[in-house]
């Protein structure tokens, strides 16, 4: 198959399993981008557990991988380095596109990824990178547990599409005002979190978002510096964690999404 046949048949695929969706079916677009959206706005909306066959999920893989290596990857561990934070590098880009051990996803309580069709928060351009396995991982995930997933804590998942071998989801402090002090104690909880099941897991090479900074409001300035102490007091004990990267919020005209 070509691209536009993976996309004919990965839509054709999913609009059959969502009845909300069956009369788009019979006028499924002709031109690449907007089946390309269509796509994205119908992995967005399907929920776990789906069942959609062996095929579906060959060209799915094989359409995500394609359009990964088409974008570039990024080698997380080959960032310069900040100078005087050996280990620790700064990089504006999309975290989709990053081969690390692990990146860290920004997620919502439910920990079942964005249900808003092509919304811009990470969670959702995370999911819609990472393939449909991703959200039924999270769902397993959140069946065992039983309730919402807390905030400042951390869960691990395969990366499926993603360049990257695993995705760290935690859920960050919601501002409603101003910042409290319970919030500042819950974004230093994510990242140590995050940064403990890592270790836990002897990963080396973790990539975080900027945590709570986007749909979350937690003000940008001062949930970098709290990143940045929490970070560097980890490392203070030795790990298997050699190398930590921060995404940095783009330029307004860029498409990529910024951080919870």
């Amino acid at each position: 198959m070509d691209r536009l046949q993976q996309l004919s048949y990965l839509n054709q695929a999913l609009l059959a399993g969502l009845p909300q969706f069956s009369g788009e079916a019979a006028a499924l677009p002709k031109d690449e981008a907007t089946q390309r959206r269509l796509l994205r706005t119908l992995m967005n909306v399907c929920p776990p557990g789906l069942p959609l066959g062996e095929d579906f999920w060959a060209v799915q893989d094989a359409f995500l991988t394609a359009e990964r290596e088409a974008k570039g990857v990024v080698d997380a561990a080959a960032l310069p380095e900040l100078p005087g934070h050996p280990g620790i590098a700064l990089w504006q880009g999309d975290i989709t596109r990053l081969r690390a051990d692990a990146i860290v996803n920004a997620a919502n309580r439910a920990l079942l990824g964005c249900f808003h069709p092509c919304h811009g928060c990470i969670d959702n351009a995370i999911h819609s990178a990472a393939g449909l396995q991703l959200r039924a991982a999270c769902h397993r995930l959140m069946e065992a547990q039983g309730h919402d997933e807390p905030t400042g804590q951390a869960k691990i998942t395969p990366g499926y599409d993603l360049p990257a071998k695993y995705v760290l989801h935690t859920v960050g402090p919601i501002v409603q005002n101003t910042v409290t002090p319970q919030d500042r104690a819950a974004l230093t909880s994510c990242y140590r979190s995050c940064l403990t099941l890592a270790a836990e897991r002897s990963l080396q090479t973790v990539a975080f978002c900027c945590i709570s900074t986007g749909e979350f409001h937690f003000p940008p300035d001062e949930a970098a510096r709290i990143a940045v102490e929490t970070v560097i007091d980890f490392l203070q004990t030795p790990s298997s964690i050699g190398s930590l990267v921060w995404g940095t919020t783009p330029p307004a005209s860029s498409n990529t999404p910024s951080g919870g």
